[in-house]
């Protein structure tokens, strides 16, 4: 994909588009063009342990999600309804841009109370999710799935295992059913629950917002454009990326390797495409080479932010 940053910077985004004839690849270009051309420079932030072990793709039968990769593990616990019926597992783009709404904001304001009500519409519209029509069922179901389930992080050290034991939220996010006409989708504030707030505010990771804009759609893109941003700026060297191991971590549900890296790799480069400075080397037989690489916010920006 640095090519085709490369090509925007010193061509033009017309140049770039007439080098592509498939809809995947016209993809990227725009995305990339679009993270090239933005001034703002918004920060979005997550919690560093979504790197590393993420929410479900798609619905699952599970009621305790589990993922781990290198020292990081979590488990999501569905929540109960009042029959103590499991409510499910948050999973998908939604659920993950809902997420990265209510972490960015404790994380600005340094702050467990998040505002939500009209702010929450305004930048899910901003990110192209616009709170109804088709979408309406979907974000409430997620915000349902968020308000009820239970999370434990566990981080490995050379001497301890450190446990976070929790939830997302204290409170729910939705006001209490009522008639469908009347009912406003989000409480005015929410409270996220006291462990993982620390835990955030510990190991807060700093995302490029417009980058984000341009993926939040797509769950994996979302998944690795986080591991990206983690892993790149840390290295020191380069590091040889299976994909034996990229299925471990983002796909355990593909049987065989060859239909995970014919899935993957489309989000992959489009990951790439919204994090410029990434300096990856992709074979399509072997995996990744991950280059030592500038993190997509730069240190002095988090500062000013």
């Amino acid at each position: 994909m640095g090519q085709v940053h490369h090509l925007i910077l010193t061509h033009g985004i017309e140049a770039a588009r007439r080098t592509v004839d498939n809809r995947a690849d016209r993809l990227c270009v725009e995305a990339a063009y679009e993270v090239l051309s933005d001034e703002q420079a918004n920060i979005g932030i997550t919690h560093a342990g979504f790197a590393m072990a993420a929410l479900p793709h798609k619905q699952t039968s599970e009621t305790i999600w589990e993922r781990e990769s290198g020292r990081v593990k979590l488990l999501v616990e569905s929540g109960l309804d009042t029959n103590r019926k499991p409510i499910g597992i948050p999973y998908g783009s939604i659920a993950r841009m809902i997420l990265l709404y209510l972490q960015t904001q404790a994380v600005k304001t340094r702050s467990r109370e998040v505002e939500l009500g009209a702010s929450m519409n305004a930048w899910l519209g901003a990110m192209g999710i616009a709170a109804g029509g088709k979408t309406y069922q979907i974000v409430r179901e997620q915000s349902r799935r968020i308000s009820r389930c239970r999370l434990t992080f566990f981080r490995r050290t050379e001497n301890a295992e450190l446990v976070t034991n929790g939830a997302f939220i204290r409170d729910a996010i939705l006001p209490l059913d009522s008639t469908p006409a009347q009912l406003p989708l989000w409480q005015e504030r929410v409270r996220l629950d006291e462990g993982f707030y620390q835990s955030l505010i510990e190991h807060p990771l700093p995302l490029r917002e417009e980058a984000v804009r341009q993926i939040s759609s797509r769950s994996m893109a979302i998944d690795l454009y986080i591991w990206l941003a983690y892993r790149l700026h840390a290295l020191t060297e380069s590091v040889e990326v299976s994909w034996h191991a990229l299925r471990k971590q983002f796909g355990e549900g593909y049987k065989e390797l060859r239909y995970f890296r014919r899935d993957v790799l489309p989000s992959l480069k489009l990951a790439l495409a919204v994090y410029p400075e990434a300096r990856v080397a992709v074979d399509e037989r072997q995996g990744l080479i991950l280059y030592p690489s500038s993190p997509p916010v730069p240190e002095r920006k988090i500062l000013v932010s």
